[in-house]
């Protein structure tokens, strides 16, 4: 006898992989639920792997225990995955997204993206957002342009899990609030790695309501998320814990993502970002074989796709002066 594939007891606000719709319809694997094959499909991409070559906060870190995209990437996932497991959401849903959802980040963290953005918004009237970059590397550019025809559950997750617009299932909005969770906790560690910051540093009244170690604070921050959300009609913190939270992510910005060595190191990645659109830009015979008929677009795909350390390689071949007899 032939069983479907095993969905756990959901409550009733949670997605059902059953209702899933893709944009061109399939006939159902017998094993995996339409999510379980989204979240295969992701991780089967280039753009996944290319990840572990993708900077989180410091450009191009020597040490190896540095976060990068890639474990960003599975801290949300298994964050995000234990909230929807305590609050009997799809899980399934929650991982497809959370492994989805960075797939479009340029190089260098968020100062190539701002790099990306400003060029394209000053020069060219249009603009370039990682989450709408993701969407297009699912829905286009994986599979020689044909897209993984992912649930359309999967892609509205990945759209807003930034952005203005909340994501319609509340799936997707556990890894929007999860993602800023994971980002804020494992910067507080690669920092105090990179001795830009001291954990004594770290702001005291918000430290005593969220904890002192990135354990105690994952588990103050998910306990609140499970005991507020668990009857509301939506993935929500308390007052006291939520405006903690975001005077902790304040102090961050202010002493580790805009502050020496993470900005100066910015600022260095986004003339190399912008360099090598511009070049790329005026060669375009230099760019790989693709379909894309828009010559911007087709420069924004590629220098969007690029890691770090390709992109380093691509502006020292073009730009930097060669020794020895031309």
């Amino acid at each position: 006898m032939t069983r479907g594939p095993f969905e756990p007891a959901l409550q009733a606000r949670a997605a059902r992989a059953a209702d899933a719709v893709r944009d061109r319809p399939e006939e159902p694997c017998p094993f995996r639920t339409a999510f379980q094959r989204d979240r295969d499909r992701i991780l089967h991409t280039k753009a996944f792997r290319r990840l572990k070559h993708k900077t989180q906060v410091f450009v191009a870190p020597e040490g190896d225990h540095y976060r990068t995209r890639l474990t960003h990437t599975l801290e949300v996932s298994a964050v995000a995955r234990t909230v929807a497991r305590a609050l009997r959401l799809n899980e399934d849903l929650v991982e497809a997204i959370a492994m989805g959802h960075d797939l479009g980040h340029a190089p260098f963290g968020h100062a190539g993206e701002h790099a990306l953005d400003d060029l394209l918004r000053e020069r060219l009237g249009r603009r370039f957002h990682h989450n709408e970059q993701s969407v297009r590397v699912v829905e286009v550019l994986e599979r020689d342009g044909e897209g993984l025809n992912l649930t359309r559950e999967v892609r509205d997750g990945i759209l807003h899990h930034t952005g203005s617009v909340k994501p319609a299932t509340l799936e997707g909005q556990i890894v929007r609030l999860v993602d800023r969770i994971a980002y804020v906790n494992h910067d507080i560690e690669d920092a105090v790695l990179a001795g830009v910051l001291r954990a004594e540093d770290l702001p005291e009244a918000e430290i005593a309501v969220l904890g002192r170690t990135t354990s105690e604070r994952l588990t103050t921050l998910v306990g609140d998320i499970v005991a507020n959300s668990a009857e509301a009609d939506e993935i929500r913190q308390s007052r006291e814990v939520g405006v903690a939270f975001l005077r902790l992510r304040k102090f961050m910005f202010d002493h580790v993502y805009l502050a020496h060595p993470a900005a100066t190191e910015s600022g260095r990645a986004r003339g190399v970002v912008q360099a090598l659109f511009g070049w790329y830009l005026e060669h375009p015979e230099e760019l790989p074989e693709s379909p894309e008929p828009d010559a911007v677009l087709r420069v924004t795909d590629y220098v969007a796709g690029m890691t770090d350390r390709f992109a380093l390689r691509a502006y020292r071949q073009i730009f930097m002066p060669r020794e020895g007899p031309l």
